[in-house]
Order: C-alpha cells, then sequence, then structure tokens
C-alpha cells in the first residue's frame, strides 16, 4: 500500500512534541510520538534555552517511530516549527558557542530605544514590514554589540531555532525563509537581507547565509 510518513516537531515557548503523519494517499492520519516539557535556565542573570536538551527530547521522539510490524518507518520529511526571534551562533568550525539566549532576558532592555536613534520606528516598519516588539533578533543582536561585542569575534554564522536545529540533525545550514521574517532584518520587498540595517546599525552581515523557501 502507497505510504508516505512525515514528522513535525513543534517547539513552543513552555513545551514541545514530535508527531508523526501518515499519508496513504486518501487520508492524513496524525498521531503524537513524544510530549516534553521546555524549561529555560537562568545562569548568572542571564536566561538561556536549553537547546541540547531539546535537541535530546527530539530524539527521543525520533526514537518511537514504529510501523504495525514493529520496524521504524521511512520517514520523507521532516518539519521544525518553533518560536521565533531567538537565534545560536556557531564559530568557524560549525561549534554552538554558547547556549541561546531566551527573548524574555532582560539584555534587550532599552535596546530598541537605543535602535530608534539611528534609524526610526517608522523607517525600520517600511522596511521590514514587521511589529516593533523589544525582544526582535535586530534587538537581540544590537544588545551584544553593545555589551558583549568580543562574541562576533568568535561567530562566523547565526542560526534561527528551527534552522540550528535542523542543522544539529542534518549537518546543512540554512535559514528558511518564514522564520528569517522574525529578525526584522529582512527586507520585506526584496525577500533579502537588508543591507541598509546592518550597514546602519554596524551588524555583522556575514553572519548571515542564504535564504531558502
Amino acid at each position: 500500500m502507497f505510504e508516505k510518513n512525515y514528522i513535525a516537531i513543534d517547539l513552543g515557548a513552555s513545551s514541545g512534541r514530535v508527531m508523526l503523519g501518515r499519508w496513504d494517499g486518501h487520508t492524513l492520519g496524525m498521531e503524537e510520538l513524544h510530549r516534553f516539557s521546555n524549561d529555560a535556565v537562568r545562569v548568572r542573570g542571564t536566561l538561556y534555552w536549553d537547546i541540547l536538551r531539546l535537541l535530546h527530547e527530539i530524539k527521543q521522539g525520533l526514537a518511537k517511530q514504529k510501523r504495525s510490524d514493529g520496524a521504524a518507518p521511512q520517514v520523507s520529511a521532516i518539519g521544525i516549527d518553533t518560536w521565533g526571534v531567538d537565534f545560536g551562533l556557531l564559530d568557524k568550525h560549525g561549534c554552538l558557542l554558547e547556549n541561546p539566549v531566551h527573548y524574555r532576558d532582560s539584555r534587550n532592555d532599552g535596546i530598541a530605544e537605543e535602535v530608534d536613534k539611528l534609524i526610526s520606528p517608522r523607517e525600520l516598519y517600511d522596511e521590514t514590514g514587521l511589529q516593533r516588539l523589544p525582544f526582535n533578533t535586530i534587538y537581540q543582536l544590537y544588545a551584544l554589540k553593545l555589551r558583549r561585542p568580543e562574541v562576533f569575534d568568535s561567530a562566523k554564522s547565526l542560526l534561527m531555532l528551527p534552522d540550528l536545529l535542523g542543522y544539529f540533525l542534518t549537518g546543512q545550514m540554512a535559514t528558511e525563509s518564514s522564520i528569517a521574517r522574525t529578525t526584522q532584518l529582512l527586507n520585506v520587498h526584496t525577500g533579502e537581507w537588508s543591507q541598509r540595517i546592518f550597514d546602519t546599525l554596524g551588524l555583522p552581515r556575514g553572519l548571515f547565509g542564504g535564504i531558502v523557501p
């Protein structure tokens, strides 16, 4: 019988799950393989996502796939969905420099107002089409520039969280277009990174690779 299997990894701010979808050509069946909590960790005043634990839980879910005969089904594709704005930085060897910082961390306090001095909220909206939220990626990166600029000396790549987890599972780095739009660094008219914003704020454009659908 014709059958295709798909995995959906759905991560929210407080929990995650791994789902299996089975398509037989007529009907899509869904099965929850694994559900787990997502708990942020505070270390020395900084709030982090425990990204390696999330990867461990995802692997536990993938290991629970079974057909009626007990064998693991062949999976046609895996999709990963997370919240936006947060990211991981990798060095030149592709190693994660540190756990991704939580969007609710206090490093973002007052940063939007600093960015406003360089590019107005109206100009930024016209360029990106994105709502001004104080934890958007643009503000997190500007906070790093102001408070920990040495991080950029070691960082060679930036991956948004679903792309980071995809990289952990496949070894392939890519930035998917819909998650890229949550950064407030994307030109809404061209669908490409906004060189104007990088130049205005002095942020490292080289961290960002090409965008894929």
